[in-house]
């Protein structure tokens, strides 16, 4: 039996950017009866609240539920108040100017700056700044075919990685790609949730679509964890299923 489990949430919980699903919101509700539910992906709080903080059921216990932006560099609990920050670790002006130049010279030396761009393609995120190749408001069907193998990407990040040593620099999404502090990924993340919530690694579990090399949900696995690797979002929801029914 597993104390916590932990998800990513693009691709994973939801489509890319979206609200949960009615059934998914309900699913978590039931897993969170049995263990402590934490949600890590890329977003900042604003874009967390939109697609898990308000689409869950009244009967949820947020109590239990550890929210998780910016791969997380910040963490949100719920309490009488509310949801609040525990924590925040955010870039510096130098830094976050020179994240800005390196993406641009590594989109003009790969040559995959798209063509159509919807919304802007840098999101400062204050501890993490999210490049998304097709703008931040790119329609799903769009983003499912422009990298749907990961191999622009994946020239992407190892040009970015000559111009940013000792930044992580990770996949996520559909499109994205998550650069932080030296050694901030999501094995960093699900260490400080460790400390902050007294539950120790081998009594959680990760589940994410990217746990594979470069992939931003990796580094979960090489931390340790016993993780699950699933498609989308419907398999998500069997793997849910199965959780609960171990769990009684």
């Amino acid at each position: 039996m597993k104390s916590l489990i932990a998800f990513d949430l693009d691709g994973t919980l939801a489509l890319s950017k979206q609200p949960l699903e009615a059934e998914m919101g309900e699913a978590l509700a039931d897993l969170l009866t049995v263990a402590h539910v934490a949600v890590i992906s890329g977003g900042d709080w604003p874009q967390f609240d939109k697609q898990v903080a308000s689409r869950l059921p009244a009967r949820a216990d947020l109590s239990r539920l550890w929210l998780m932006p910016t791969t997380g560099t910040k963490l949100y609990t719920h309490g009488d108040g509310g949801w609040r920050p525990v924590y925040a670790e955010l870039f510096d002006e130098a830094q976050k100017a020179a994240i800005l130049a390196a993406f641009d010279g590594a989109l003009d030396a790969t040559g995959f700056a798209p063509d159509q761009v919807w919304g802007e393609r840098i999101e400062d995120r204050g501890s993490q700044i999210t490049f998304s190749a097709l703008g931040q408001q790119a329609p799903i069907h769009a983003k499912e075919v422009w990298d749907p193998d990961f191999a622009k990407r994946t020239r992407i990040q190892a040009d970015l990685r000559q111009r940013l040593p000792g930044l992580s620099i990770n996949m996520g999404g559909a499109t994205s790609i998550d650069i932080t502090r030296a050694g901030v990924d999501k094995a960093y993340g699900l260490r400080k949730l460790r400390d902050e919530s007294r539950i120790a690694l081998d009594a959680m579990m990760f589940i994410g679509d990217a746990i594979f090399p470069g992939g931003n949900d990796y580094p979960a696995k090489q931390l340790g964890l016993d993780t699950v690797r699933v498609r989308d979002p419907q398999e998500t929801l069997a793997v849910i299923a199965a959780i609960i029914a171990c769990q009684k």
